[in-house]
């Protein structure tokens, strides 16, 4: 791979139809649970095809065996947490929020199965997603610890576990999302301090997916977060953070979101062009990556691909203008 212009996702992709309906039938208990992994399997297939085809440098496996990015590790975290009924997250999507129950503690990994399975489909390598530990738990009601702070650490630790496990594995990326982050300007210290532990050790390149909030407020505490690379939608916001990184310099790599997915619209190749040239006006080649805003399940499978197939032409483009290799 061409040092710089790395190309890559934020993680989810769109569901395919039949998984889709595979998986309201298995909550109904009309098809058992080896039938839906056997077509969640499929479909994460289907997302590496999809992005070897496409041209990107480092893959994500699509997170078909996930619903919902907190709640797939509570259902499996079952000593530690139970799950409620449906909480509405945004205009008209759901999910069931988590209850912390008890101390929380690692089981057992929860990613890796399909993390090997999915690098075992290419030679790219594909990141390994994790839920970070402030997000899951401001994300879910408590029921057992005194203290966020609490809370939030001794998740640390099991998503710590699940990064060393996923590391042993053999991931040379692993993104730890942290979309509530930003979300309450005076609790910044404690997503870092969350963060420190999940990272602690780790030789893989870590990765910390960022968004919602004001960043302005906080801007400072998150160009510190204990990861190597920060992970910020750009594109929805008319590139307005980059004005910050320019005031204010620092020495972190960036994925820079140059696509939008909460828009139907696609994008033309000169405006993904101009946002990468925008952003290689303040970061370096070598510290700059290029990606979607945020995670892409929330477009259709054919605008994902779209957006996609957009994002990796204007980078191409961009290389050539600047004569390096694709």
């Amino acid at each position: 791979m061409t040092k710089g212009l790395l190309t890559t996702t934020v993680g989810s992709f769109p569901k395919p139809d039949y998984l889709t309906r595979a998986r309201n039938q298995f909550s109904l208990g009309k098809i058992g649970r080896e039938e839906l992994a056997a077509l969640e399997r499929q479909a994460t297939a289907e997302v590496i095809r999809l992005q070897e085809e496409i041209g990107l440098d480092i893959l994500v496996h699509g997170e078909m065996e996930r619903g919902d990015m907190v709640a797939y590790f509570a259902e499996l975290l079952t000593e530690s947490m139970a799950i409620s009924g449906l909480v509405r997250s945004y205009g008209n999507r759901y999910y069931r929020k988590p209850i912390i129950i008890g101390k929380l503690r690692w089981q057992g990994p929860m990613t890796v199965e399909m993390w090997r399975y999915a690098q075992g489909l290419t030679d790219k390598p594909v990141k390994g997603m994790l839920t970070g530990p402030y997000t899951m738990v401001d994300w879910s009601f408590d029921e057992y610890y005194d203290s966020r702070r609490e809370a939030v650490l001794d998740m640390a630790g099991v998503i710590h576990q699940e990064a060393m496990e996923l590391e042993k594995a053999g991931a040379r990326y692993i993104q730890v999302d942290e979309p509530a982050a930003s979300t309450r300007p005076e609790e910044m210290a404690l997503v870092s301090q969350g963060l420190a532990v999940v990272t602690e050790g780790l030789k893989a390149k870590t990765i910390s997916h960022v968004c919602y909030g004001d960043f302005a407020k906080v801007f400072d505490q998150i160009v510190d977060l204990p990861v190597d690379q920060l992970d910020i939608e750009a594109a929805n916001s008319d590139y307005d953070l980059l004005e910050l990184f320019r005031r204010h310099p620092f020495d972190k790599e960036v994925a820079l979101g140059v696509v939008d997915v909460h828009d139907h619209r696609l994008e033309t190749v000169e405006e993904v062009k101009e946002g990468i040239r925008r952003g290689l006006e303040v970061l370096p080649l070598e510290r700059l990556y290029i990606d979607p805003d945020c995670g892409l399940k929330t477009r259709t499978w054919e605008e994902a691909a779209a957006k996609l197939r957009v994002m990796v032409q204007a980078v191409r483009e961009v290389k050539g203008e600047l004569g390096l290799e694709s």
